[in-house]
């Protein structure tokens, strides 16, 4: 059964799509975290359910983030993109709060050759876990902020909370 739930935020209303889990902390997997206007970001389905009580252990560490109390998650997602789309999604999750990489970098971490960078970009642009998957850390080569899927003054914001300087 799919569940939902709406939040606001700093970067305004955040969307919450979860699974119920018997392993995850308050019973629910994260599946997807979405901001209005995403591309490619879920919408409701009138199959789902909204349940805010589902997600407090998820809404309790998003607000703790936002007000610069926690740097990282302890949040069960789970994930259904292809073997690249998670190969780059798990470079994501190790890239430390305060902390950027560049999509090379990324590119080089996940061990593809140079030339797919631009697949790399495109796969990072797929995550479907806005701010919990931190694809808001992924800059290009001269420091220059592209391509987040929530918009580009949402990753400033996200980078400004966590105190990233950028080249100027």
């Amino acid at each position: 059964m799919t569940v939902y739930a709406k939040i606001d935020s700093p970067l305004g209303e955040l969307l919450l799509v979860g699974e119920r889990s018997a392993t995850a902390p308050g019973g629910i997997a994260l599946t997807a975290l979405s901001v209005p206007g995403q591309r490619g970001g879920v919408t409701v389905r009138p199959e789902w359910t909204e349940d805010a009580c589902a997600f407090v252990a998820i809404i309790v560490q998003l607000r703790a983030y936002f007000a610069g109390v926690e740097t990282r998650f302890d949040i069960e997602f789970t994930s259904s993109g292809t073997d690249f789309q998670q190969r780059a999604w798990r470079a994501l999750e190790e890239i430390p709060y305060g902390v950027t990489a560049t999509y090379g970098e990324i590119t080089a971490r996940i061990g593809a050759p140079r030339e797919r960078t631009r697949a790399v970009a495109a796969a990072i642009g797929a995550n479907p876990l806005l701010v919990v998957r931190p694809c808001h850390r992924v800059i290009a080569a001269g420091g220059a902020l592209t391509g987040y899927s929530g918009g580009l003054e949402r990753k400033q914001r996200l980078l400004e909370l966590e105190q990233v300087l950028l080249p100027v």
